[in-house]
């Protein structure tokens, strides 16, 4: 089954929710990577919830999400966009730890608390919307959560989760997002909070075969009303016009010490992986191009 996301509102438009699988995404991301088991953890949720904001977003628009906790994980990093389009990686893709004190995967540990969630969203205009918390719990569902109602003063409850296999592969993985808007009755607020205390974890759900759609249906009340649903996928944006883009951006002397003393140049796409070469000659046509444009 290809991921997708779908998007649904109830109670006349008071409440908007939406609901997301996201394994093969995050499979992607897993083999991309080589990531252990508790980093897929992390990057599949971020990414999940990526995938879900970036769906929010409308025609060209697209978002970069910034995770920095202190952790060994490094630094996570999701981009997405209104397409479905996703990548996202994290700077130390084989931490591993042992499991927390709950038996799960120690998603908190790897992140770390001590640190920020930074999202910036590319909305074509003049700058980029830029928002920030520190994190919460470390455990990123949390942390979406108290982003939404902080930064951008919307009530939101953040459900992810990853279910990853003995083999290290993804067995599955989504997600939902709840957003409260103006004017919801208290009784319908406690209907929400009751059964979101009621509701398994998400892997669980969709590993019983549990859609999206079912686990929407379960937390809103009254009749809802879904407006679309949208396929996702891992995307990556990279290109060797973009990587001798970078590479002109250092400069002539730093473009002559790759061609003399390293013989030529790698550079890896963090997100996806893909190495691109470029040999003396390569490197000496940028330099060319550099002197044209002085």
């Amino acid at each position: 089954m290809n991921d997708y996301i779908v998007r649904a509102t109830a109670l006349d438009g008071k409440i908007r929710a939406f609901g997301a699988v996201t394994t093969n995404l995050v499979n992607e991301l897993q083999h991309r990577h080589q990531a252990s088991p508790v980093v897929t953890a992390a990057m599949g949720r971020a990414a999940t919830v990526g995938a879900v904001m970036g769906i929010m977003l409308k025609g060209n628009d697209r978002l970069t999400i910034q995770i920095k906790g202190g952790g060994p994980i490094g630094q996570v990093v999701v981009d997405a966009n209104a397409k479905g389009e996703v990548r996202a990686y994290a700077s130390n893709p084989q931490v591993d730890l042992p499991l927390n004190a709950g038996g799960k995967l120690d998603v908190a540990g790897a992140v770390g608390t001590d640190g920020f969630l930074n999202v910036i969203k590319d909305l074509g205009l003049k700058e980029p919307y830029r928002g920030s918390v520190e994190l919460v719990s470390g455990e990123l569902g949390e942390d979406f959560a108290y982003y939404f109602g902080q930064s951008e003063q919307t009530p939101s409850v953040v459900g992810v989760g990853v279910l990853v296999d003995r083999d290290y592969s993804v067995k599955t993985a989504g997600g939902f997002i709840v957003q409260v808007m103006p004017g919801v009755s208290d009784e319908d607020l406690t209907y929400i909070e009751t059964e979101l205390a009621k509701i398994p974890n998400v892997t669980s759900l969709l590993s019983e075969g549990t859609t999206p759609e079912d686990i929407i249906q379960q937390l809103i009340p009254g009749e809802v009303r879904f407006l679309e649903r949208t396929e996702i996928a891992f995307t990556c944006t990279c290109s060797r016009d973009r990587l001798e883009s970078v590479l002109i951006s250092l400069g002539e002397a730093e473009l002559r010490s790759l061609a003399e003393e390293n013989q030529g140049a790698e550079l890896v796409c963090s997100f996806c992986k893909e190495k691109y070469q470029f040999t003396v000659e390569d490197l000496e046509s940028l330099i060319d191009v550099l002197g044209k444009k002085d």
